[in-house]
């Protein structure tokens, strides 16, 4: 552990930290679960990743301020305990939080599993903080705009491409987690107890939020048990299908130039790329 991130935290938890534990998961950041000698946990955000790291004091900030309104609600997600956006203490910009119960199952697509997540992610949809949070970002940049070496159906990608060279269509602005995910949820038996990683948060149109955890679904799963769970949010809500964002989220997964790419195993390839031709 850092040393300097473990005596910030010690100051902050009242208790030496006797337990280090390396969370799995962990995209931008090291995510660490403490335990102190008096029993309490907590779960330490450190951002080392880059190209994170250059922004780690934004995304750790939004992530604190995100959880004290959440605070208010009934969302379960990590209560803030301290921030230090700068680093100054930690020595990367670090974000102490609560640790939640539960496990990460990436492999519930039973019926009942996408209902329980499609009414969180409606809950999630229907709060109104004030301030508002920023306005989203497409994480599918013109960079992107490459025809994967692996691809199969390259016409698919020039497509894809063309769609997302035109204005995206109107919508009725949401909050958002904007990193929707099956990895940040946090399930006790048959209830989600918690939903992580709120460094995101941004304002903009629910289906995209609807398209990432579609997109991921897919790459695990395939686009039958994708569309279940989008059938699922839109008979809960009655809200539209916006398929330009499907597009964006797809696209988004592809790595930009001289990045590592986010997916690299063969047949998550093969899924996400089938995920494509089914929303064209």
């Amino acid at each position: 552990m850092h040393d300097l991130a473990e005596l910030w935290a010690e100051g902050l938890l009242r208790s030496p930290v006797v337990d280090v534990r390396p969370l799995s998961g962990g995209i931008t950041s090291t995510m660490l679960a403490l335990t102190t000698a008096a029993g309490d946990q907590a779960v330490l955000r450190l951002m080392t990743n880059e190209p994170w790291r250059t922004h780690g004091a934004e995304l750790t900030s939004r992530e604190h301020e995100t959880q004290l309104m959440l605070a208010a609600t009934a969302i379960p997600a990590p209560r803030s305990i301290a921030l230090d956006a700068d680093g100054r203490h930690a020595g990367e910009a670090a974000h102490l939080m609560t640790l939640l119960p539960g496990v990460v199952d990436a492999g519930r697509t039973s019926d009942e599993d996408l209902t329980t997540v499609a009414h969180l992610l409606a809950a999630i949809h229907d709060l109104d903080p004030d301030p508002r949070p920023r306005t989203y970002q497409s994480w599918a940049y013109p960079s992107k705009y490459v025809v994967p070496a692996w691809a199969r159906e390259p016409e698919a990608w020039e497509r894809a491409f063309a769609i997302l060279g035109q204005d995206p269509p109107a919508y009725d602005g949401v909050f958002l987690h904007r990193d929707f995910a099956p990895r940040n949820l946090l399930w006790s038996g048959r209830a989600i107890s918690g939903i992580v990683d709120w460094v995101e948060t941004s304002w903009g149109p629910a289906w995209l939020d609807v398209a990432h955890f579609r997109t991921m679904l897919a790459v695990g799963h395939g686009t039958e048990v994708a569309d279940r769970f989008a059938a699922t949010y839109v008979r809960l809500t009655g809200r539209e299908p916006q398929p330009y964002f499907d597009v964006m989220d797809v696209v988004g997964l592809l790595p930009a130039p001289g990045r590592t790419p986010f997916l690299t195993e063969p047949g998550e390839l093969v899924r996400l790329e089938s995920h494509l031709l089914s929303l064209l």
